[in-house]
């Protein structure tokens, strides 16, 4: 399996890959990530009720830590059949038919799949 002179197997390896692990938490701790919330003003996603998805102002923040980023906000409204917008929509639906959990069902109902 492993070699005996492996780093692997020595406890100087060990401690240098625990090492190694907490310097990688503390560098994601670091990143400003965009709080995953439903409730309050400076919220990024709706509640199940609301539908589930990103709001504007999440995508809004996704995009500025995420340059060059193509996220969009959900197709709700009524599409002209062919458009780009009806496009994205037939998209979302056939890779969100097996989301059957209750934050899945309610992001579907809200693009009308």
């Amino acid at each position: 399996m492993f070699e005996m002179n492996s780093p692997f197997c020595s406890k100087e390896g060990r401690a240098e890959r625990k090492e190694f692990r907490k310097e990688r938490r503390a560098e994601r701790k670091d990143k400003k990530e965009i709080r995953k919330t439903t409730k309050g003003e400076g919220r990024n996603f709706r509640t199940t009720e609301e539908g589930a998805g990103m709001t504007s102002k999440g995508v809004k923040e996704y995009k500025k830590k995420n340059p060059g980023s193509k996220l969009q906000t959900a197709v709700t409204g009524d599409v002209k059949p062919g458009s780009k917008a009806a496009g994205r929509r037939k998209s979302f639906c056939a890779r969100s038919r097996g989301w059957t959990g209750e934050r899945g069902k309610a992001a579907r109902a809200r693009w009308k799949c």
